[in-house]
């Protein structure tokens, strides 16, 4: 099975791909959750990677016995942190020359323009918001590597950043997953995560298009006027 397939298969019916995991035993299941949740945020090259529903889903099946929820939560926490942690450092040493080799394809124009406006806005607040916004909960930590932001303002936000949101999608998943009608609706709910995810970014992107198009358009009528004049 390709990775891509892999990704298709977490996102149409998690609770399929997570069973399979645990039965494949501890070590597995685990390790897993560490590697996906560690990729979208430390590698800069897979933003799209199912991490929300991912917590959630894996909330649910330690609400079952599944998973031992504090190991979860320990497991979740380090692969939030460090992966954050990791994509701070690409971009600090080797972020200049990722962006000018235009070989990253996730590392779109209009991405990376939102997570810089993002980051201007709101400053190093920005790092703990981030988590909540796909494709910028990846880039963020990037730029603010190649940005030249302090280790240790970046260190503190990562951690209370991390922490605020495996933490509160593991147990969104261990307390209501159980739920009869959260359990006849699973896949629909984990569709409607990942949606109301990635709404906010997407809304940003047509804004920034938007916007962009008016100033076009001002910049060509002042060169009309200029020229009538």
């Amino acid at each position: 099975m390709g990775f891509v397939d892999f990704i298709a298969n977490l996102l149409r019916d998690p609770r399929a791909a997570i069973a399979g995991w645990i039965a494949a035993g501890p070590v597995t299941a685990y390790g897993f959750v560490f590697l996906i949740i560690f990729i979208e945020t430390g590698v800069v090259f897979f933003p799209f990677l199912p991490g929300d529903s991912l917590l959630f889903a894996s909330g649910f099946f330690a609400q079952g016995g599944g998973f031992n929820i504090f190991a979860l939560l320990g497991i979740a926490w380090a692969a939030a942190i460090l992966g954050d942690q990791c994509n701070f450092m690409i971009g600090h040493f080797f972020g200049t020359r990722i962006v000018a080799s235009g070989k990253v394809k996730a590392m779109t124009p209009e991405r990376m323009e939102k997570s810089e406006k993002f980051l201007e806005k709101w400053g190093h607040v920005a790092i703990f918001l981030g988590r909540f916004f796909p494709f910028i909960r990846t880039f963020v930590p990037f730029i603010a590597g190649m940005g030249g932001m302090h280790w240790r303002n970046f260190g503190i936000y990562n951690i209370l950043g991390g922490l605020t949101w495996s933490t509160m999608f593991v147990l969104l998943g261990y307390f209501f997953g159980g739920i009869p009608v959260v359990q006849e609706h699973f896949e629909l709910l984990i569709v409607g995560i990942v949606a109301v995810s990635i709404i906010p970014t997407i809304v940003g992107i047509v804004r920034g298009r938007m916007s962009k198009g008016e100033k076009n358009n001002e910049e060509a009528t002042d060169k009309e006027e200029d020229k009538v004049q």
